[in-house]
């Protein structure tokens, strides 16, 4: 459980409301966590366009909207919806957990395989 690859707590999932994103650092990863139809998504919090907080968006019917040019992610995909969007955001394995929300990094070796 040392690696880079095992569950790591991310915050309380009381803290995580629909349609009120939460930014949390976790071992210096921005990460947004969305509560969306009652499941947890957790994804990159830094827009792939410019340095923008994705937790401070707009969030409604399964996207989130980025605070400072209007584009929008699939929350549960992390797909790039429009301009001026070119990348997508990178999502986490995620689970809660007696209450609390955890994440998995997995080393980028490891996802191809």
């Amino acid at each position: 459980m040392n690696g880079p690859d095992h569950w790591m707590m991310v915050c309380p999932l009381s803290e995580v409301k629909e349609g009120r994103p939460v930014g949390v650092d976790v071992q210096g990863r921005k990460v947004g966590v969305y509560l969306e139809r009652g499941e947890i998504h957790v994804l990159d919090n830094i827009c792939t366009h410019a340095y923008a907080l994705m937790s401070e968006g707009f969030q409604e019917d399964g996207y989130i909207e980025c605070p400072l040019h209007g584009g929008k992610f699939d929350i549960r995909t992390g797909k790039a919806l429009c301009p001026p969007l070119e990348r997508d955001l990178t999502v986490y394995p995620s689970t809660v957990g007696e209450g609390t929300v955890y994440i998995r990094i997995v080393p980028v070796e490891s996802a191809t395989d």
